[in-house]
C-alpha cells in the first residue's frame, strides 16, 4: 500500500488498484499538493506490473469538491493556467480500465475527474453538479464534452449553464450512469465490477479499452483548447476572484 496522505493506492489481488481521495479536511479538493498526490498515486497504479483495473474512490461523503479556492483564484489571477489541471487525461489515458465509485458529491472539476473513467457509478442521495458558472466563469476540465458521455446534451447544457447539482436520484432513467445506487451499495459494486474486469488478459484490457476511448480522447484534446480560450476570456474579468471568494464562503466549499 503506498500512502501519500491524501491519497491512498492500494494494490489488491488479482490486479486491482484502489486508488482513494482521502483529505476529509480539505473535502478532497484539488489543491496543487492534492492534485500532485493524485498523480503520483494514478503513474504509481500504472506502474505496476500487475495492474488490470484502477478503481477511482474518494470518501463516503464527498467524492471530490472540484478546485480548492487558492487555485481557483489563482486561475483567475492569471498565476497559473488551465492546462495545468489535466487529471482528467491522466484517466482518459490510463491503458487498463478505470471504475469510478462516486459514493459521495461530486462538483466541478471533482465531476470532471469522475466522468472521464470507463465505468462511472453514484449515489442516489449524493449531489453531483457542473457549478464552474457559478461562480462566472465557462467551464474547464474537458466537462463540456464530458458530461454528455452520461447525460443527454440537452441535460448537459441545462446543467452547466445554471450550475445546479443534481441528486444521483435525478439521473435514475434518463442517463447513462453503469449504475445509481444507495451509497452504502456503491463501493461493493464498484469492487465487485473491478474484479470481474481484472479476470481478462491485460493485453486485451489494453486493447479494448484504447480502442473504446479513442473518439473520447480526440474529443478531449478538442475540448480541452476550446474551454482554455474560454477561459481567458471569462477568468479576465476584473471582478471573478472576488465573486469565487463569495460563492465558496456561501456554499461553504460546495457540498456541504
Amino acid at each position: 500500500m503506498t500512502d501519500l496522505r491524501r491519497v491512498e493506492l492500494d494494490r489488491r489481488e488479482g490486479g486491482v488498484a484502489v486508488v482513494t481521495m482521502r483529505d476529509a479536511e480539505g473535502r478532497n479538493a484539488m489543491s496543487e499538493r492534492f492534485i500532485a498526490d493524485l498523480l503520483a498515486a494514478l503513474r504509481d497504479a500504472e506502474a505496476w506490473s500487475a495492474l488490470k483495473v484502477v478503481v477511482l474512490a474518494g470518501l463516503p461523503d464527498v467524492f471530490s469538491s472540484g478546485a480548492s479556492l487558492d487555485m481557483l483564484v489563482r486561475l483567475a489571477r492569471g498565476e497559473i493556467a488551465p492546462t495545468d489541471i489535466l487529471l482528467a487525461k491522466v484517466l482518459l489515458d490510463m491503458p487498463v480500465p478505470v471504475v469510478a465509485a462516486m459514493e459521495g458529491h461530486a462538483i466541478g472539476g471533482g465531476l470532471a475527474l469522475g466522468l472521464a473513467a470507463d465505468v462511472v457509478m453514484i449515489a442516489r442521495e449524493s449531489r453531483y453538479g457542473a457549478s464552474f458558472m457559478n461562480m462566472g466563469f465557462t467551464p474547464g476540465m474537458g466537462i463540456t464534452k464530458l458530461l454528455e458521455h452520461v447525460v443527454a446534451p440537452a441535460v448537459a447544457r441545462e446543467m452547466l449553464f445554471t450550475g445546479e447539482p443534481k441528486k444521483g436520484s435525478f439521473f435514475e432513467g434518463k442517463s447513462g450512469f453503469n449504475a445509481i445506487l444507495p451509497k452504502a451499495e456503491v463501493m461493493p459494486r464498484a469492487m465487485a465490477m473491478a474484479s470481474r474486469i481484472a479476470d481478462k488478459p491485460r493485453i486485451s484490457l489494453e486493447i479494448l479499452k484504447r480502442s473504446l476511448t479513442m473518439d473520447r480522447r480526440r474529443a478531449f484534446e478538442t475540448t480541452h483548447t476550446v474551454e482554455s480560450l474560454m477561459h481567458r476570456v471569462s477568468l479576465a474579468q476584473p471582478e471573478i476572484a472576488a465573486r469565487i471568494e463569495e460563492h465558496m464562503a456561501v456554499e461553504g466549499h460546495n457540498a456541504e
